[in-house]
């Protein structure tokens, strides 16, 4: 992204009167939604933002300030701004020479079919096709929803450690939701496709195909029996995604709520934490993932953390600014919902590895429980790791088989001690999408897990 601005001179004046770094983060972002509902095309949206913002950091303080443009004048001012906030003023005389090259980045993703190359009359299309599958399904549909969002977000990073990284990223993502009633009953079933990927994804993931799943989740859970209560074994497949590994474990391996002593895992750097058998990853560098990139928003090259290894806990997420708290290296996991927003610790693709296990084999070795296949919402304490997660779509485990199907189980726990315990973990993996919030800011991430077993956890249901 090429404004015509000398970034050099933004930064030596948001550095005049002191500082140990600055950076210039600039942003033009071209969205597009269309939402289906009852039916007909409710809504059509797309537009352009651009902006810019401005920091300096000096010891553990941070000063911002951004603006909705991309001017020469606009960011002077920024810099201006954010440089009266430095506490140290240096000699008038003293020369701070800054001399920017590109980075070039250490992984690249190939976007075949770009979003904002194709009509919007066939994504209006896709979605309508997409709606009428869903309501086919069963006379019992009373209500579908179908989203498709597409976002283009070009960034461009000029730091005063003497470079600029740009990325150009292609975030797509659709879903359906969809309403089942029969008479008193009501049930909603939820199926999301997307990436950092382009049109490209429905030759793989056709939004037809997420359209029956979410219709026929939602029907079958209208005769399913209420779940059972009480501590049991919990299998948890791969199929569910790794809601419960971002929620109850990533936040807290988060570096600001470490450092803050909000997180569970404050000072456990080199501890056992978890199983053996677990390994928790986080990784910015895979291809097609809702939570990748060629640089963070820090300028940061993307990068694969093992946070967990084998049950010890090896790192924590940092970003430029917690990094230098504990002397360490960023994890290249500085990110901002836009030019808004200050950069933050936060995840991107988060997951635990995959073991050695057959998956048939965890089932086979449990002869009675839960088998969960999607995971709903939920909450979590990070400051103790206490969490609450809805299972959207489960089943009884009998003899070591999947039996019949049940709705409203919850399961209640606490991430620690989830982790310590799980005993078995299978030999593949599956992903999840979501926009996690932190802050007030929202940041596109995936999550996966295998195949893995709890030998008991608390399960809220029926109490028979």
């Amino acid at each position: 992204m090429d404004s015509g601005v000398d970034y050099s001179a933004v930064l030596r004046k948001a550095l005049k009167r002191g500082g140990d770094f600055a950076d210039i983060f600039l942003e033009r972002s071209t969205p597009l939604s269309v939402v289906c509902e009852d039916n007909r095309v409710e809504k059509v949206i797309s537009g352009a933002d651009y902006g810019a913002g401005v920091r300096v950091v000096f010891g553990n303080r941070t000063a911002y300030a951004y603006a909705n443009e991309l001017s020469r004048d606009s960011l002077l001012d920024l810099a201006d701004a954010v440089s009266q906030a430095v506490d140290g003023r240096i000699s008038p005389e003293q020369h701070i020479a800054i001399n920017l090259s590109r980075k070039n980045p250490a992984v690249n993703f190939i976007i075949q079919k770009t979003p904002d190359g194709v009509q919007t009359a066939h994504k209006v299309a896709l979605v309508e096709r997409a709606n009428n599958v869903a309501g086919s399904v069963d006379r019992r549909i009373r209500q579908v929803m179908v989203i498709y969002r597409e976002n283009r977000q070009r960034t461009t990073i000029a730091h005063s450690d003497g470079f600029i990284a740009e990325d150009d990223r292609v975030y797509l993502t659709a879903l359906v939701q969809v309403v089942a009633a029969d008479g008193e009953h009501v049930q909603t079933g939820y199926e999301p496709v997307g990436g950092f990927i382009g049109m490209e994804l429905f030759d793989a993931h056709p939004l037809e195909q997420a359209a029956e799943t979410a219709a026929r989740r939602a029907v079958m859970m209208l005769s399913a029996r209420k779940a059972p209560a009480g501590r049991m074994p919990v299998v948890l497949s791969s199929a569910a995604g790794g809601t419960m590994i971002h929620e109850a474990v990533g936040h807290g391996l988060e570096a600001d709520l470490a450092q803050s002593g909000l997180s569970v895992y404050s000072g456990k750097r080199g501890q056992r934490i978890a199983a053996p058998v677990i390994t928790v990853v986080d990784d910015a560098t895979l291809p097609g993932r809702r939570g990748s990139f060629r640089f963070d928003d820090e300028g940061t090259d993307a990068e694969r953390t093992v946070l967990v290894d084998r049950g010890v806990l090896k790192t924590f997420l940092y970003d430029r600014l917690t990094a230098a708290k504990d002397g360490v290296n960023s994890t290249g996991n500085g990110r901002r919902e836009s030019y808004r927003h200050r950069p933050i610790p936060r995840m991107t693709n988060t997951l635990i590895a995959p073991g050695t296990t057959n998956p048939e084999e965890i089932l086979d070795a449990t002869q009675q429980g839960l088998f969960v296949t999607k995971m709903g919402g939920g909450q979590v304490n990070t400051v103790n790791g206490d969490f609450v997660f809805e299972v959207s779509e489960g089943y009884l485990i009998e003899g070591g088989a999947i039996g019949e199907p049940v709705r409203g189980a919850t399961l209640t726990g606490n991430g620690p001690n989830v982790l310590l315990s799980i005993d078995m973990v299978g030999s593949d993996l599956g992903f999840s999408i979501g926009t996690c919030g932190k802050d007030g800011q929202g940041a596109p991430v995936s999550d996966a897990q295998p195949t893995l077993r709890i030998p008991e956890i608390t399960v809220g249901g029926e109490v028979t």
